[in-house]
Parts: C-alpha cells; sequence; structure tokens
C-alpha cells in the first residue's frame, strides 16, 4: 500500500519539487494548492517529472478557515489516513494584507492555517504506522518575535519583521506540539531549506517583484535542492522515533532561544487555539 502524503502551496518552488521527490519514491501526494488553474499546470507537470500517476489535487486555501475545513472534507472522503504532512506553503507580503478570518496575512498563512490544517489531520496522522508532520521553517525566524498583545501587527507593519516572526512562530508551533504527540505514533521537526529561488515574495495580483527574483535566481539553491531536507524528513528510516528538531541540509541546526522559550510557545498555542474556535 502506497504512503499518502500532502503537501501544502504544491503549485510551484519547493512545494512541487517536494511532491515531484515524493511520488518518485512512491508516495501518493496530494497537492495542496490555492489557485486552482495553477495546480492544475503543475499537477500535470508533476506527473510529467516524476513519471507517477499517484498524484492528485485538492484545493485548499490556508487563508480562510472554511477553505481549510472543505479540503480536510474532501481529503476525507478519499482517504481514511495521513502518513507525512508537509506544510510547506508560505507567503511574503511586501504590503500588510489579511486573512479571510481578518489575520495579518504572513501570520494568518505560514502559522495560523497550518495550525489549523495540521490540528484537523491529527487524527489521520495516527492512524499511519508512523506518522510525520514537516514544518518548513527559516532562518528568518532568527529575528522573529512574538508579540501577543498585536498579533496582527495592526501597528508600524515591516514585511521583514512580519516573516520573521511568521517563521518564529512555525518553531514554537512544533515545540509545542511535540509535547502533545508524546506517546503517539506521529512526530513533528522542522526545516529551513536555505536560500531557494521560488515565487515567493511575487504579488500574486500584480506580479510585481518577478523581475528581481530572476535576477537573483543564480545565487539561490534550485528549488528540488530546498526540498532535499524536507523530503528526507519525511523518508529516512533513521529518523522515525526523532521530533521536536529543525534541519538544515540534512543535520540538525540551532535554533534562536525565542524558538525554544516554552512559556512562549504556549502563549502562542493557546492564542491560535482560540482563533480557529
Amino acid at each position: 500500500m502506497k504512503k499518502i502524503a500532502i503537501v501544502t502551496g504544491a503549485n510551484s518552488g519547493m512545494g512541487l519539487a517536494t511532491t515531484i521527490e515524493l511520488a518518485k519514491q512512491g508516495f501518493h501526494v496530494v497537492m495542496m494548492c490555492r489557485n486552482e488553474q495553477k495546480g492544475l499546470i503543475a499537477l500535470k507537470d508533476a506527473i510529467s517529472q516524476s513519471q507517477s500517476s499517484s498524484i492528485e489535487l485538492i484545493h485548499g486555501d490556508l487563508g480562510s478557515f472554511e477553505s481549510i475545513r472543505k479540503f480536510t472534507d474532501t481529503f476525507h472522503a478519499k482517504f481514511d489516513h495521513v502518513d507525512v504532512l508537509i506544510n510547506n506553503a508560505g507567503v511574503v507580503n511586501i504590503k500588510r494584507e489579511i486573512t479571510s478570518e481578518g489575520h495579518e496575512a504572513q501570520l494568518g498563512v505560514n502559522h495560523l492555517g497550518h495550525f489549523y490544517l495540521t490540528k484537523l489531520l491529527l487524527d489521520d496522522l495516527k492512524l499511519s504506522t508512523q506518522g510525520r508532520v514537516i514544518v518548513v521553517s527559516s532562518g528568518a525566524h532568527k529575528w522573529g518575535k512574538i508579540d501577543i498583545q498585536d498579533m496582527d501587527m495592526s501597528r508600524g507593519y515591516n514585511v521583514m519583521k512580519g516573516y520573521g516572526r511568521s517563521k518564529l512562530a512555525n518553531l514554537l508551533f512544533m515545540h509545542e506540539f511535540t509535547k502533545l504527540l508524546e506517546g503517539t505514533n506521529v512526530t513533528i521537526n522542522a526545516v529551513h531549506p536555505g536560500a531557494v529561488s521560488t515565487n515567493i515574495g511575487i504579488d500574486r495580483r500584480t506580479d510585481f517583484g518577478r523581475v528581481l527574483v530572476k535576477l537573483l535566481k543564480p545565487f539561490f539553491l534550485t528549488p528540488t535542492q530546498g526540498a532535499r531536507t524536507a523530503v528526507f524528513l519525511a523518508t529516512s528510516e533513521e529518523l522515525s522515533t526523532v521530533s521536536g528538531r529543525y534541519f538544515y541540509q540534512m543535520k540538525e541546526a540551532p535554533m534562536s532561544k525565542l524558538a525554544q522559550d516554552p512559556h512562549l510557545a504556549k502563549g502562542l498555542w493557546l492564542w491560535s487555539e482560540q482563533q480557529i474556535r
């Protein structure tokens, strides 16, 4: 029986590369994509490059709780468990934007959307022989800070601060979730993919930023290179019982002190729980 993997943000960049690599390794991969048209193009590309027909697309927008629920409902109608969940999708917004629920979009998509999705799929992960959650964070977490009193950055929005904060939130989520998973067959680990040339940072509506990304492309890792550690975390037998760790280039890497703060992790978890009720 094929293992089942879900990859968020699978229509381009690292998400697409991860989809292709997992399909090559025999997984049945579910691509969660916000844009159905781009998702269908990516699906054809993934099937072609992997030479595997065991890939499918399910629409889901991490910036909408309703869309996340619809995604999981559709998934549950087809499958009875999840072996690997790769929380890969991410946004970078030069200007402050908000999700359907009114949250600042970088935190809302990069952290809160994945928080909700993972919670909804937890029972499915527990039904796997050995469920794995992989969180795509970033070295940007090292400049991130969390202000529970102003989680939506209504005052003084800054793209770098907002992105760093969302990546710090990824690691705090991982730490708190690790505690809740103790005694289960589910592990959770995070990854810093490195500086990868992807579409992140390009405005979805205006295409602003595409020229700059193209110019910088030769200096960055390819999406396939960036996806390597996430695929390693999803498939390595030696990591079957490893949980709560942060990896870079397939090796454990250090985190900032804030990323390991248990009080901050608990506070963020409680705030996140309140938002999804």
